[in-house]
């Protein structure tokens, strides 16, 4: 029998059946579909709570955005870690979606040129702030996504997009952190749970259904009847 590692007591909560010296492979493959399936109905059940207690929200804050959509704003995207990746597919979401209306929508964490020449040039903590000093407008948006809500860089840069006028909303996790009571966001959509695995899988559902009341928005400002054709009488 295999001594379990000074380490192994880390880990244990994230892999129990690791650490159990089954013996077999089927009992192993036993644990993994069992915890495999316990973190699906936990991930399943947090994303129902969280759209539960957000839906309003989502809708309110969609439609802010598809007003802004339709002056011609754009979206700026931000994050660190799992959560640039997480920025970056919600941007694309809105720029290039498998259906409806492309709009403006760019992540702040993509161009890996810019990050690190900011990084090294000015600080890590102003990597996002710098580009919305360069490129927004009153007219534009900003979403940070954050599974702590308390990073630095994204705190100031939501400041900066303030002072500018931006719309700014943040996605939080545990207790939404800073995000939860800063003044410079309009909205704050806090996941309530301890694990980033679960808090960025509802981030993603929190993300999806922000685009698609956008994307209703838009569609009923420019069918219904009093769209505007920019046309004048």
């Amino acid at each position: 029998m295999t001594t379990p590692g000074p380490r192994s007591e880390e880990t244990d909560f994230l892999y129990p059946f690791i650490d159990a010296h089954e013996e077999g492979a089927e009992a192993l493959l036993d644990d993994l579909a069992s915890s495999a399936r316990s973190k699906a109905a936990e991930s399943a059940r947090l994303q129902r709570e969280s759209i539960t207690e957000w839906d309003d929200g989502i809708r309110e804050a969609g439609a802010r955005m598809a007003e802004r959509f339709l002056e011609g704003g754009r979206l700026y995207t931000f994050g660190n870690g799992g959560s640039s990746t997480d920025a970056a597919t919600l941007a694309s979401l809105f720029s290039r979606p498998a259906r409806g209306r492309p709009v403006a929508a760019w992540s702040l964490a993509a161009d890996q040129a810019v990050v690190t020449a900011l990084g090294n040039d000015v600080g890590f903590d102003l990597i996002f702030s710098r580009q919305i000093i360069a490129h927004a407008h009153s007219h534009d948006m900003a979403i940070a996504l954050s599974t702590s809500g308390n990073s630095d860089d994204l705190m100031i840069a939501l400041a900066e997009a303030r002072r500018r006028g931006l719309l700014t909303i943040g996605f939080a996790g545990h207790d939404g952190g800073r995000m939860a009571v800063s003044e410079d966001l309009d909205h704050c959509f806090t996941i309530r749970s301890q694990s980033i695995h679960r808090i960025q899988e509802s981030h993603a559902l929190v993300g999806y259904r922000l685009w698609e009341a956008a994307q209703e928005h838009m569609s009923r400002e420019t069918t219904g009847p009093n769209a505007t054709t920019g046309q004048e009488g």
